[in-house]
């Protein structure tokens, strides 16, 4: 994703994501993509090699607690049995 937002937003959090389950190879990450573009959130997400797949999530309060409960469900084929979500500070987006 590449738009930013503004740092100085009181607004702007980030959350850091672990989705387990069927997650890999069923489209969750460019299923988030999508998602989490249309909120107007920012950040990555990737696939981890003990099948989890981890998101960063960073945006307005409102849109960033929107996408995490999508992650609950993912897309259609996606079998979400845990989320772990964590609040992280606001610095440059690394991945």
């Amino acid at each position: 994703m590449s738009s930013r937002c503004q740092k100085n937003d009181v607004h702007v959090v980030r959350r850091r994501l672990l989705i387990s389950g069927l997650v890999q190879g069923v489209g969750f990450r460019w299923e988030y993509r999508r998602v989490a573009e249309a909120a107007g959130t920012v950040g990555w997400a990737r696939n981890l090699a003990d099948g989890r797949v981890e998101v960063l999530l960073e945006g307005p309060a409102d849109a960033v607690a929107g996408v995490e409960a999508w992650c609950h469900t993912g897309p259609r084929h996606a079998v979400v049995t845990r989320v772990e979500g964590r609040d992280e500070s606001l610095e440059d987006l690394e991945g």
